[in-house]
Parts: structure tokens; C-alpha cells; sequence
């Protein structure tokens, strides 16, 4: 299970959004009212949800098709957070405090980057299964 290097790319998923949520800031405008913050429920639960799934992708290491389903919805789980972040920075007018917007918003690019791998590897595996079927 820990040997097959989907596996690491899925560890290293969670690591990264493991990351995001510890070192997330918290972007505030002039005002010093918060605009995107770790604890609320839009952020919250999509990053719990997330680390849920990969690690039921992760236990499912007998099933490829699960696992390339559930890391699949692990991607689209992804790209719902990296809109919610690019949606609450590009509404914020003017500057803010932090002067970059926060670039821990994209941070979930990084996380599907591993996830692509991931089921890339998977599809190989896949790949390789069916192939040693034909021969026998």
C-alpha cells in the first residue's frame, strides 16, 4: 500500500492541504474586517471533506476504480475551494492588509497537481493488470 507511489502522491495531497489549513492566513481589508478566514464553514468543510476522501482512496489500494473515483471527487472538491478563495479575493476592493491577497489561496492548485499524478499512476497500474491478464 505505502510502496506504490499513488499512494505517496495522495500523502503528500493531504500534506499540502493539511499545510493550507495550518498556515492559512487570514486576509482582512483596510477596515480589518475578515474576508476569508480558515474556520468558516465554506473552507472548513471542504478541507475536512477532502482529507476524508484521500484517505478512503487511500485505504480502498485494492480497488483501483474506487480509488480513481474518489480522487477524482477529491479534485472537484479542490477546485470548489480554489473558487471560493479566488471569489473572496477578487471581491475585495482596493488593497488589503496582506498586500498579495493571501497566496495560500492557491494552494489547492498544488494539491491537485499531486491528485493528477496520482490517478495517472493509478491508470497505469490499471493498465498493467489488464495486460498481464491477456497473456495467461
Amino acid at each position: 500500500m505505502i510502496q506504490r507511489i499513488q499512494t505517496l502522491y495522495m500523502l503528500a495531497a493531504i500534506m499540502v492541504i493539511l499545510a493550507l489549513y495550518n498556515w492559512f492566513p487570514v486576509v482582512q481589508d483596510n477596515a480589518g474586517a475578515v474576508i476569508i478566514d480558515r474556520n468558516e464553514l465554506i473552507v472548513l468543510v471542504p478541507i475536512i471533506s477532502l482529507i476524508v476522501i484521500i484517505i478512503a482512496s487511500i485505504v480502498k489500494y485494492k480497488t483501483r476504480q474506487t480509488q480513481f473515483v474518489l480522487n477524482r471527487l477529491a479534485i472537484i472538491f479542490n477546485f470548489f475551494l480554489l473558487g471560493v478563495f479566488v471569489y473572496r479575493a477578487l471581491k475585495v476592493s482596493g488593497e488589503t492588509l496582506v498586500s498579495e491577497k493571501g497566496i495560500g489561496v492557491f494552494v489547492p492548485i498544488i494539491s491537485i497537481v499531486f491528485l493528477v499524478l496520482a490517478n495517472r499512476a493509478i491508470r497505469r497500474d490499471e493498465n498493467l493488470v489488464k495486460s498481464a491478464d491477456r497473456l495467461r
